[in-house]
């Protein structure tokens, strides 16, 4: 069950989205593997009681497997071009969200047999209230550490290209208000200039004219 792409944000791109590694099974599959031996070994004798004992603890098992695989199925960890998410649970969820642009450190912890199988665990030192936070059975994490720093410079050359274009539009506009302050300044001897002919020509009074010729200049 992939992670579902309505779940992100506007222009926020899915990079990855892993279930935990094959290990997750590892457990409930080898009692699996137990409990059919010993079905198998309770066929051939007559204890009917032990045949039972038998059946239960196959039941049991195959419970456990299902109940394992849903909790496989429902645990993602996703990252993306602004955060790292994590989710599990299908009743009873459990989420973390961190902005890439709030972590600080991230470190993979694989014992050798791990190294053999390509799992590990991951732990992200974040800027927030509950500090480092583990991610136990990540497929390669060495690789998704890698893809993790990288989108944290790629988002930070998009922080910086949106600061640089804010700031480069408000020098736009600043340098189109100066110009409009400009243009206007030098048609004020223009006006005052037909303000001069109206008042020769007898259309405005003298005290019309300095009046208007005081609001222009002022």
């Amino acid at each position: 069950m992939p992670y579902p792409e309505d779940s992100l944000h506007p222009n926020e791109q899915l990079v990855l989205d892993l279930h935990p590694h094959w290990w997750f099974f590892a457990k409930s599959v080898g009692v699996g593997v137990v409990a059919l031996i010993v079905a198998g070994w309770a066929l051939t004798t007559s204890i009917d009681w032990l045949k039972l004992m038998a059946a239960l603890f196959l039941l049991g098992t195959l419970l456990w497997i299902l109940e394992r695989y849903i909790r496989w199925i429902s645990t993602h960890f996703v990252l993306t071009s602004d955060r790292v998410i994590y989710r599990s649970g299908v009743i009873a969820k459990r989420g973390i969200e961190i902005p890439l642009e709030r972590i600080n450190t991230i470190f993979f912890h694989q014992r050798i047999f791990e190294r053999m199988f390509g799992l590990g665990d991951l732990e992200i030192e974040s800027a927030s209230k509950d500090g480092a936070q583990r991610f136990d059975d990540i497929k390669n994490p060495a690789a998704v550490q890698n893809e993790i720093y990288q989108q944290m410079e790629q988002n930070e050359i998009k922080r910086a290209n949106r600061i640089s274009g804010g700031i480069n539009s408000a020098q736009a506009a600043q340098a189109t208000a100066t110009a409009a302050q400009a243009a206007a300044a030098d048609d004020v001897p223009a006006k005052i200039a037909q303000l001069a002919e109206l008042r020769d020509q007898g259309h405005i009074t003298p005290e019309e004219f300095e009046a208007k010729k005081a609001e222009l200049l002022g």
